[in-house]
């Protein structure tokens, strides 16, 4: 009988960890009024490095295709 109680204090331990993301989740959702994330800006026109690289190489690989 002690193994069924052992496996079921196990299982809640691993539920307790398995559901813990999702339990921040709605605590910072319903703290934040709606915005789990903070302030984000969805459309995208805030600079980004990675984004102007991207740009440049696109620009670089057309100008070389071009000139062939």
């Amino acid at each position: 009988m002690g193994t069924v109680t052992e496996l079921f204090v196990i299982m809640i331990i691993v539920a307790t960890f398995a559901f813990l993301p999702l339990g921040y989740f709605i605590y910072k959702f319903t703290q934040e009024g709606g915005k789990p994330f903070g302030e984000i800006e969805p459309h995208g026109d805030s600079p980004s490095v990675v984004n102007d690289f991207a740009e440049k190489a696109i620009k670089f690989i057309q100008d070389k295709l071009a000139k062939k």
